[in-house]
C-alpha cells in the first residue's frame, strides 16, 4: 500500500478491465452486498500490496468471473470520489464460458457503449471512463 505523504494516509490501488467483442463491453452488476452493490461497471478490483497491474487484472477477471485474459496496456488513469486510484486495462478476452462470483457478480452483461451510458445504474467513474472515450480522450 502507497502513502499519500501529504496527508499520510494509505493511497488504494485499484484496476479495471476493458473487454470487448462484437462492439460490446463486458461489464458486471456488482452483487447486493458488496460495496456499490446493485451497480453496473467494468470488472476490476484492488491491486494487492506486491501485485503489478497487470497480475491484479487477470487475478480479479478470474476471480469474478473465471474469466482467461491476457492484458494490453493501460488506457486510462483516474481517481475516484473516495481517493482510489484506478488504472484502466484493456484486455482480450480468452473464449469460454464466464461464470459470475456468487457474492461479487449478480449478472454478466455485454452492452454497447451507449447501452452502458443509458444504464441509470451504471457507476459514476465507468461512466466518465466512457464519456472520455466518446470524447477521444481515451482510445481503445
Amino acid at each position: 500500500m502507497q502513502l499519500d505523504l501529504s496527508a499520510g494516509r494509505p493511497v488504494k490501488h485499484g484496476v479495471v478491465a476493458v473487454a470487448s467483442r462484437g462492439g460490446r463491453f463486458l461489464a458486471i452488476r456488482r452483487g447486493r452486498t458488496v460495496a456499490a452493490g446493485g451497480r453496473v461497471c467494468f470488472p476490476g478490483g484492488h491491486v494487492e500490496p506486491g501485485e503489478e497491474e497487470h497480475e491484479a487484472v487477470i487475478r480479479e477477471c478470474r476471480e469474478e468471473l473465471e474469466a482467461v485474459v491476457e492484458p494490453a496496456a493501460c488506457v486510462h488513469r483516474s481517481v475516484t470520489a473516495w481517493g482510489t486510484s484506478l488504472a484502466w486495462w484493456t484486455v482480450s478476452l480468452a473464449e469460454g464460458d464466464l461464470v459470475p462470483h456468487p457474492v461479487e457478480v449478480d449478472e454478466i452483461l455485454w452492452l454497447s457503449l451507449e447501452e452502458m451510458l443509458a444504464e441509470p445504474t451504471l457507476l459514476t467513474g465507468n461512466r466518465e471512463f466512457l464519456e472520455a472515450v466518446v470524447e477521444g480522450r481515451v482510445r481503445l
